[in-house]
């Protein structure tokens, strides 16, 4: 069976790392990086697989996969959460032009705490001050735009506020989420609605309706969410697609 110091002495091979300088640059002794390699030690901490990634990787770039292989060899649970600065750089140049060709859709890649990591034209263009906002939840409550833009303001609010529920009981002790969280609360609305308790999960397909800010015009959309492959940060971006109806 695979084990992680099977692992890290393939990835210490492949770079011509001595266990001397793989030690030395991640401040652990050569003899912990024997005995990692031979399996007489047991799982390494967070901090210890970090830094041997760290230090690897400056001698040769690991591949998403070989981040996750170690980190599960390990049996370090990949964090619910992600800055969203590492969350836009592993947005891959395909998955980035494909939100040109999906124009004129609105359509963004979004984190688990709605932040938008990257959007196209017509999303920028329907959804004034979003982008620079950078945030669907601190828009939806802290925008006067937004009750606008968003015809059905209230539902929509209280039904983004449930969604929220329901991600952050997934991981409710996770220190982005709390932190998010009561950031969000100054907002009198969110509080109105994350006090009723309610929560649900975001659905596949459902239909919103947004206001041109220009023309007023009303618009129907039918908006579908869906998880993004990414092997560094599995299930943790969602694209968000707009079709006008």
């Amino acid at each position: 069976m695979p084990t992680f110091g099977q692992a890290l002495r393939r990835l210490r091979d492949e770079r011509g790392f001595s266990r001397e300088h793989l030690a030395y640059t991640a401040g652990v002794s050569a003899s912990y990086i024997t005995a990692l390699e031979k399996g007489e030690r047991g799982n390494p901490t967070r901090s210890v697989v970090d830094s041997l990634m760290r230090c690897l990787n400056l001698m040769s770039p690991l591949t998403p996969t070989d981040r996750r292989h170690l980190n599960e060899l390990a049996g370090l649970r990949i964090p619910e959460t992600a800055d969203p600065e590492e969350l836009h750089a592993a947005i891959t140049p395909d998955q980035q032009r494909a939100l040109a060709l999906l124009e004129p859709a609105l359509a963004a890649y979004l984190d688990p705490c709605g932040n938008i990591l990257d959007s196209n034209d017509s999303w920028n263009a329907a959804l004034p001050g979003l982008r620079e906002e950078g945030n669907v939840f601190r828009w939806m409550f802290g925008s006067e735009q937004a009750k606008v833009i968003e015809v059905d303001w209230e539902s929509e609010a209280r039904q983004y506020v449930q969604w929220l529920r329901m991600t952050v009981g997934r991981a409710p002790g996770d220190p982005v989420f709390t932190t998010f969280v009561a950031d969000l609360a100054r907002f009198p609305d969110f509080r109105r609605f994350w006090s009723e308790g309610r929560v649900d999960f975001t659905p596949p397909v459902r239909t919103q309706r947004l206001r041109n800010p220009g023309s007023g015009e009303i618009r129907e959309y039918s908006v579908q969410a869906g998880p993004v492959h990414n092997e560094t940060y599995p299930d943790r971006i969602t694209l968000l697609l707009c079709l006008p109806l």
